[in-house]
């Protein structure tokens, strides 16, 4: 598989190049050159195969031979061993739960693929790589726990000061060794466009060996696919019909691996992008037009983006034709309060608990099955309530238990530098010895 650049100023690379690169040397996103196609019998015999098999499969046309069949089923293996269940919370709405792996979120299956495939690529380079990443939640503690200790590679985790949880910060700040974290006074996209701006400069580039590990890098966007196809084996033991799947969307590397897996052949319906207060993609699909805006804060705040870097890869999967993105695509904005009270009425009356971004998706699912009266879905159930458990607790004004993984953390000192929205001061601390 080749993959070029969507700003179309690179060569065409395989994909070892694309994950250490992160992205081209013109600094657009990386794309694959064609889109494998699962057959129609490989995806009715779906329901006995394993989950190792599928993520295998699915995989393995994006790869290529850059990595050997054993290597990439060992690689795949060591991503996918968590459960992933399909959870039914009303009679038309299910969940699909994504924190049962190390960290509790989602980002889990991305980090752990492309922590494995880098560190396989870089394990005989004499140059150490420094894996620079921004965060708005979720990706900081997946990354940091998928490279924590890995010789060779040094990560430096951005994240906005205040605007992630509490468990959030204690995930990404507190393991050292080879994690590092910049803790950002400003929003997401400052702590994005810092990193985005470190790719650009020649002097660090020079210095470091550098990468993302953000959803732009295609190790961490393409075996988000995984979850679709196991939630779809999953659906099909129950329904005949195809499937309407809500995802919280923030960055959009989440909904456009799940659009990947739908234009693959996977049969999935119709795809739900639930926002919150950021909603540049809800409003582009109503009036056709692209405004990036200034981050807004909300108790969903991993969605808290502004200019969502994988909505590129959603127009070109569609060939930018807007009426393909809007036939596969509706938008909702789902605010604060809304939040609130789905969470709450879901925890009283369904018995399920949701965390804040479920609780998003879960809202304008919700909306969209009372329009569309005969169909079924799920929501992406993108990561454990108790790691936002200072916005859940007040509102059902109940404790959350909290998970081993998460209480043997939370009296550890966090570690972090305390930075700017300042692109110069990041730059000469990734240039000194701090990192």
């Amino acid at each position: 598989m080749q993959y070029y650049s969507l700003n179309n100023q690179s060569p065409y690379v395989d994909f070892k190049v694309a994950t250490i690169n992160g992205q081209a040397p013109d600094k657009g996103l990386y794309f694959p050159k064609s889109i494998p196609q699962l057959s129609k019998n490989w995806i009715d015999d779906i329901e006995n195969k394993n989950n190792e098999q599928i993520a295998f499969d699915v995989i393995k046309p994006f790869v290529g031979d850059v990595i050997s069949t054993v290597d990439l089923q060992k690689i795949v293996n060591e991503t996918i061993n968590f459960e992933m269940p399909l959870v039914k919370i009303t009679d038309n709405i299910f969940s699909l739960e994504m924190y049962h792996g190390a960290t509790l979120a989602f980002k889990d299956i991305g980090a752990r693929f492309m922590s494995r495939c880098l560190t396989h690529f870089v394990k005989d380079s004499k140059k150490k790589v420094t894996v620079l990443v921004a965060t708005s939640g979720d990706t900081g503690g997946a990354v940091a726990n998928g490279f924590y200790n890995v010789e060779g590679v040094e990560v430096v985790i951005l994240y906005p000061s205040g605007k992630v949880s509490s468990v959030q910060e204690k995930q990404l700040t507190t393991l050292g060794s080879n994690i590092k974290a910049l803790e950002v006074n400003g929003s997401f996209d400052d702590c994005q466009a810092i990193v985005k701006q470190a790719f650009l400069d020649t002097e660090i580039n020079n210095h470091l060996f550098l990468t993302s590990a953000n959803s732009i890098n295609v190790a961490r966007w393409l075996p988000q696919q995984f979850y679709y196809f196991f939630a779809y084996k999953q659906w099909k033991q129950l329904y005949k019909t195809e499937p309407i799947v809500s995802v919280p969307s923030g960055n959009f590397g989440n909904i456009c691996a799940g659009l990947l897996a739908k234009v693959s052949g996977l049969p999935i319906k119709h795809f739900i992008a639930a926002c919150n207060a950021n909603a540049v993609v809800p409003n582009y699909l109503v009036t056709q037009k692209y405004e990036p805006q200034k981050a807004i804060p909300t108790i969903s705040n991993a969605m808290d983006v502004g200019n969502p870097s994988n909505f590129v890869r959603i127009m070109q999967l569609f060939q930018h034709q807007f009426e393909s993105v809007k036939n596969n695509i509706t938008g909702y904005k789902v605010s604060d309060d809304d939040t609130r009270k789905t969470l709450l009425e879901v925890y009283k009356n369904e018995k399920y608990l949701l965390d804040p971004h479920g609780a998003v998706a879960y809202n304008a699912l919700q909306d969209y099955l009372q329009k569309n009266l005969t169909e079924k879905g799920f929501i992406v159930e993108t990561a454990h309530p108790v790691k936002f458990y200072d916005v859940v607790e007040p509102i059902i004004k109940e404790k959350i238990i909290l998970p081993y993984a998460i209480e043997e953390i939370m009296h550890l000192p966090k570690k972090s530098i305390l930075v700017e929205a300042n692109f110069e001061e990041v730059k000469q601390i990734l240039l000194s010895n701090t990192v």
